[in-house]
């Protein structure tokens, strides 16, 4: 009887025990956790205002040399996106292709406003929206020359030299299409202007651009460069805005407030803006869906 009364409250103790570490482990720890694990949904929201960091190219993110005032078709849409949300844009700083992961892993902004273009590298490190627009990207070299004419594997030797800017999209492209070829490489935050120039003075044979940026350059520098094959981008890449990976409900807000802005016409209202500076150099998002224009035939 004794024996059976003794593992009885042994039971009881152990059930107690038990019972004790269930509830610890459901307070402050917890507490803790959540904290831990404040989302970059939850930070917005609460502070009121998304932390934008901006890369300067055109037509994505104009800047006034004069008054420093931002513009561009990721500005424009941006702004347009957070007044539907009830959140104000805090422009923090201007960022380089090269470095502009960094300060989203390091929490000094939360996107980049610029549309980016996606590529390989850059999925391993951060995340994106939904496409704003694309762009195609083409071939560009000198005027007149036509070494690469119908041949754009002349490219890849050691004896052509491909300008490019550390960080920025030419450069992967080269790296994976063209190993072989040399480099003419200038530093993040150079002007993309640059990579014309090289090629236009002779110091390099062939770049990679997108003609929204070449078209500006040919038009104040007629007779300098030219797209090697016109009818078919080398690559075509989305534009999207770029955030620390992970944060998949503020992903959901922005892609969300993205389609109601395409669908409804105003992105191609914000891309038309810029047109008549760069002529017909971006591709819409296609709409999701397509009209009944006629009963279909029996």
């Amino acid at each position: 009887m004794i024996y059976q009364c003794r593992r009885a409250w042994l039971s009881m103790g152990f059930l107690l025990a038990l019972c004790v570490l269930m509830l610890s482990s459901c307070g402050p720890s917890s507490n803790i956790q959540s904290i831990r694990t404040e989302s970059l949904y939850d930070k917005i929201i609460k502070a009121g205002k998304i932390r934008c960091a901006y890369v300067v190219f055109f037509p994505s993110c104009i800047k006034d040399p004069n008054t420093g005032k931002l513009s561009g078709i990721g500005v424009d849409a941006v702004e347009m996106i957070s007044k539907k949300l009830g959140l104000t844009v805090e422009w923090t700083e201007e960022v380089g292709w090269g470095n502009m992961i960094e300060g989203l892993q390091s929490g000094r902004y939360d996107m980049i406003a610029s549309p980016i273009w996606t590529n390989a590298p850059r999925a391993k490190q951060a995340a994106f929206s939904k496409p704003l627009f694309f762009s195609p990207v083409f071939i560009y070299v000198k005027r007149g020359d036509r070494r690469f004419s119908g041949h754009l594997e002349r490219i890849d030797s050691p004896n052509i030299k491909i300008a490019t800017v550390d960080g920025e999209t030419a450069q992967v492209i080269a790296d994976a299409d063209f190993p072989r070829a040399s480099r003419l490489s200038m530093p993040q935050m150079t002007d993309c202007s640059q990579m014309l120039l090289n090629v236009a003075s002779g110091k390099a044979d062939v770049t990679i651009l997108e003609p929204a940026f070449t078209n500006q350059f040919i038009r104040h520098n007629p007779i300098s460069i030219e797209n090697i094959c016109p009818e078919r981008p080398i690559r075509v890449f989305p534009n999207c805005w770029m955030f620390k990976r992970g944060e998949f409900e503020f992903k959901a807000m922005l892609d969300t407030v993205l389609d109601e802005v395409i669908n409804s016409g105003a992105m191609d209202k914000i891309i038309s803006r810029y047109e008549k500076a760069s002529g017909e150099a971006v591709y819409r998002v296609a709409l999701p869906y397509k009209s009944v224009s006629s009963k279909p035939s029996v």
